[in-house]
């Protein structure tokens, strides 16, 4: 199986953390060179500087930018693919909206969430459309959630506009497949990052019970009896990120523990 991303390029949004920094490193181990996005400069150069170098080919670049700053986003991304040469991979990953019941939500919210998702996720493929086609090579990974196949109790503007995310995908996929660019999605489960540590906090004060009784109800719920890792989203990436995984699009992985009880 092929897994070599030597001498390919891999855009990571949301990198400083979480799935996004998971995704970053696996991508780097497999051979890629990474261009690092999100907000705070001092922790994505940290980040940046523990990328790992497999090959000669390898330059790792940070890009502190908010993504909502169309202006700066845009203009970060243009710089660096002058700069450096085509994108060949893209992984939009961002974090999700604030949980709570969708009839409750305001307007503002659900702009917010388009916003940060469809729209950025929108301007960043055709600023990189160009060079993956120049390149004859290109992957769009989306990191979406299991509310694609089942909304989840509580998070209401997030089920929506994950759906939303999902349509974008599968629109894409079909028409780039001509182009030699895939776009799948990866459905992360229940994993361990600051995001899981506020929807737990949340319920609890919510529900008026101990963090750990959160906890250990929510892992109740997965087959596998465990929270993922990052590191094991970030495994999903890279594969779809890569030549084995050419023939793959408009797909949508699950990596979730088997929680999540829908067939399609």
């Amino acid at each position: 199986m092929n897994l070599n991303l030597e001498g390919k390029r891999a855009l990571v949004c949301g990198a400083s953390r979480g799935i996004g920094k998971a995704s970053a490193m696996e991508l780097a181990l497999n051979g890629a060179s990474v261009v690092l996005l999100a907000r705070t400069a001092e922790q994505l150069e940290l980040v940046r500087t523990e990328l790992p170098v497999v090959n000669n080919s390898q330059a790792h670049v940070a890009l502190a930018v908010d993504a909502n700053d169309d202006v700066a986003l845009i203009t970060a991304v243009n710089n660096a693919v002058e700069n450096h040469g085509p994108i060949n991979i893209l992984v939009n990953n961002t974090a999700g909206p604030a949980a709570g019941k969708l009839v409750d939500s305001s307007m503002d919210s659900l702009v917010q969430a388009f916003q940060a998702h469809i729209l950025t996720a929108q301007r960043l493929i055709k600023i990189l459309t160009p060079g993956m086609e120049q390149t004859s090579y290109g992957r769009v990974i989306n990191i979406v959630s299991t509310s694609v196949k089942q909304p989840i109790d509580g998070l209401g503007v997030s089920n929506t506009i994950r759906g939303a995310m999902a349509s974008w995908s599968k629109t894409l996929a079909t028409e780039l497949a001509p182009r030699h660019i895939t776009v799948n999605n990866v459905l992360p489960g229940a994993t361990e990052t600051e995001r899981l540590d506020a929807i737990i906090s949340r319920q609890a004060t919510v529900k008026q019970v101990s963090l750990d009784q959160v906890r250990q109800h929510m892992v109740s719920e997965i087959p596998m009896g465990r929270f993922a890792q990052p590191s094991e989203i970030a495994n999903a990436v890279a594969f779809l990120a890569s030549p084995a995984a050419g023939y793959i699009t408009g797909t949508s992985i699950l990596v979730d523990g088997g929680r999540t009880k829908a067939l399609s």
